[in-house]
């Protein structure tokens, strides 16, 4: 099945509108916990639960949205999604409380959940398998746009309007892309997918959610914690209740034989890593530029734009080049680009200025977009087309997943480097407290004493807790670049996968 070639592209940008609302709004709330804390009268045990409500409910549905999607169509399903999120969104906006936020949140947590994999599906439904490259590039770029805009957005915002417009920008966005979804994308399905096992989707989805509190909290409450290792326990029990479980059920969510299948279990490592990568730098960077580097929200977030231009650049190269070389050479080398760029990034100094940050920034976007991009690419191509919408919510987790366990893992490596080093001497009790918790109180706590010496010291050991960060990730990522060259199928098998996906595409089941 193939859409008019103008409208599958005016498609995408639908598509690509609608990730590139979930994208910053992944990060536009990172700006304005404060204005939260203040204008709601909200607690710190309330400002956790407006930012981790969402990603537990979004971790816990992906994989049940993309079989629905299959079942039911996807095209509606996913305009369902928007309207939940935006409507969410509007609700958010004009809360007076911190429980109505919260609840807001959650339901915006739910139409994204929706939204990411069933957008994902579309583009095999939509693209013949010569032009997905490039259209998996633009997908993947609209989202990854997204977050460090939001930043940049809701500094703005936060500084010209009331806190509630953090919210309300969502909805304009999300009615455009909507609209455009609804007139130009075709609504696809799968007519044998199975039916909503209860039961299964009753395990994976307890079983994410006690894995992402388990991430959470971690870096918190620390990874010895009871709370954090009974989440951890938990997760394992019901994630491995619910592969066992799979794998005797006659009409299984999930389609067990993809992991034996050394094409989408190559690649999907290599996703995995890339975003892990890319949700922990942006965890760490902008405390940098901030906080080290002296520069304030508006500004953080645009130095973070080299990095997504390097990222954009990734995506044209693996455009023109995947096509003759295949996607394995590809992704060795963007793993390897980003073992350089987070190498050269390890060696920075507090001395260091933008100018020198600038040049690894770029580096790192380019190994992310020759990694991520072809990634995404190989995956699709591993999926059945009628298992599009399953096969994506089951990509969609991996991936978000990994993206969480790097914030965590990433950044309880990062804070207990940080606490080790900074010194906090001389202070009283409540301002040591602050310094070492996070720079961010180091800073404010050195303003209000006038204290140099915290400053200079809190810099410093934020900087070495963050090259330290750099090298565990070059080492890895220097590692799956291995793996990949030693165990991904190459090119042959690629070609007979595009072949078979051609094939399979003529008989997708499109609803007129």
């Amino acid at each position: 099945m193939s859409v008019g070639y103008t409208r599958r592209w005016f498609g995408l940008g639908a598509l690509a509108l609608s990730m590139l609302a979930l994208g910053f709004d992944m990060t536009i709330l990172n700006v304005a916990l404060t204005t939260l804390s203040e204008e709601l009268h909200a607690s710190t045990s309330a400002l956790q639960w407006i930012v981790d409500s969402y990603l537990l409910v979004f971790g816990a549905l992906l994989l049940p949205a993309g079989l629905l999607g299959d079942r039911f169509g996807r095209k509606w399903l996913l305009l369902a999604g928007l309207a939940v999120f935006g409507i969410a969104s509007l609700a958010g906006a004009f809360a007076d409380g911190s429980g109505g936020v919260i609840a807001a949140r959650m339901f915006m947590g739910l139409g994204a959940a929706i939204v990411t994999p069933l957008s994902m599906s579309m583009l095999p439904a939509i693209f013949p398998p010569e032009e997905r490259t490039r259209a998996v590039a633009v997908w993947s770029s609209s989202m990854a746009l997204g977050l460090p805009l939001g930043p940049l957005l809701g500094g703005w915002l936060l500084e010209n309007f009331r806190w509630g417009s953090i919210f309300l920008v969502n909805v304009p966005v999300v009615l455009v892309g909507g609209v455009a979804v609804a007139l130009l994308l075709p609504e696809t399905k799968d007519p044998s997918a199975p039916r909503v096992d209860g039961f299964g989707a009753l395990l994976s989805m307890a079983g994410i959610v006690a894995l992402v509190y388990g991430v959470i909290e971690a870096p918190v409450r620390g990874w010895g914690d009871a709370v954090v290792l009974v989440a951890f326990a938990l997760a394992a029990v019901l994630l491995a209740g619910f592969v066992l479980w799979e794998r005797r059920a006659a009409e299984p969510m999930m389609d067990m034989g993809l992991f034996r299948d050394p094409g989408f279990v190559w690649a999907m490592v290599a996703a995995i890593t890339a975003n892990l990568m890319m949700a922990g730098v942006l965890f760490v960077l902008p405390q940098y530029l901030e906080a080290v580097q002296g520069n304030d929200v508006f500004g953080t977030g645009l130095r973070l734009i080299p990095m997504l231009l390097g990222l954009l650049a990734g995506g044209i190269v693996t455009d023109r080049i995947a096509p003759r070389s295949g996607h394995k050479p590809i992704l060795v080398t963007g793993l390897l680009v980003l073992a350089a760029g987070f190498g050269w990034g390890a060696s920075t100094e507090v001395g260091d200025g933008y100018s020198t940050t600038v040049l690894w920034l770029l580096v790192l976007g380019l190994g992310c977009g020759l990694t991520m991009v072809p990634a995404m690419d190989a995956v699709l191509a591993a999926l059945p087309p009628a298992q599009a919408g399953r096969g994506s919510g089951l990509v969609q987790t991996l991936r978000q997943t990994g993206g969480t366990l790097g914030v965590a893992g990433l950044g309880s490596l990062l804070s207990a480097l940080y606490r080790d080093r900074v010194s906090t001497g001389g202070l009283p009790h409540e301002a040591a407290g602050a310094a070492r918790d996070s720079i961010g109180g180091a800073v404010a706590v050195a303003g209000r004493l006038g204290d140099g010496g915290l400053l200079a010291s809190a810099r410093d050991a934020y900087v070495h807790g963050m090259d330290a960060v750099f090298a565990a990730c070059a080492a890895a990522a220097f590692a799956v670049a291995l793996l990949l060259w030693l165990f991904q199928p190459g090119r042959a098998r690629e070609d007979a996968l595009t072949a078979a996906d051609a094939r399979e595409s003529d008989h997708e089941h499109v609803v007129p």
